[in-house]
């Protein structure tokens, strides 16, 4: 079963191939979008993260006639009542611009104390099938929020997020973008999320055969 990958980051091939494996899936040969003639940019104008994995997820099942993989992902912080949440990539106005992101983040966290400073990242994954049917699945990374960013690695927000695990004894205190990239991937929300499609994901390949 071909399996299309609403992405052209070749790292999340990479890791959904690593998830499957590890799962003993078989039969699933993994694309991106950059494989598919004239894929399609679905606007992403849904209010959750599910909204939206759905509606990549569903432009590009249509568009290839391919069961499609898609994420969502982003910060929901709690002293924001989960924003920047779907408007993560966004939040100071411009898509990708991670440093006045996270300028505005600790403007608007300034005044919060220590113990409101909780926050998660989020992803949802959706599977859909040309026929209609379809999947989604969610994976939370629990921690906390500095007051200045701290290590180079990552993206995003990872600077100034704490992981839950990270502050339990024994535990260095480092923040998302202080991890090597094989740690990071073993804890994080992308890898929970994606690890709820696999049943799914192989049963759909099952039916190929």
């Amino acid at each position: 079963m071909k399996l299309l990958v609403a992405s052209n980051n070749p790292a999340k091939l990479e890791e959904l191939r690593r998830i499957l494996s590890a799962a003993g899936v078989d039969g699933v040969e993994l694309v991106s979008q950059g494989d598919a003639p004239d894929y399609p940019r679905p606007t992403e104008s849904g209010r959750t993260f599910k909204d939206n994995a759905l509606i990549k997820a569903r432009a590009g099942a249509k568009h290839s006639g391919l069961v499609t993989v898609a994420d969502d992902s982003g910060l929901a912080v709690d002293e924001l009542n989960g924003m920047p949440g779907p408007l993560s990539a966004r939040w100071s106005g411009e898509h990708g611009a991670d440093e006045a992101n996270n300028e505005l983040l600790l403007s608007q966290l300034r005044d919060a104390p220590d113990e409101r400073r909780g926050a998660a990242f989020v992803s949802v994954c959706a599977l859909v099938s040309p026929d209609g049917r379809e999947w989604t699945a969610e994976g939370r990374w629990q921690g906390r929020l500095l007051r200045e960013p701290r290590g180079t690695g990552g993206f995003g927000y990872d600077p100034l997020f704490v992981p839950a695990e990270e502050d339990e004894d024994g535990a260095r205190g480092r923040t998302s973008a202080e991890l090597s990239r094989e740690e990071k991937d073993a804890r994080s929300h992308r890898r929970k999320a994606l690890s709820g499609l696999v049943d799914p994901i192989g049963r759909l390949a099952a039916e190929g055969e």
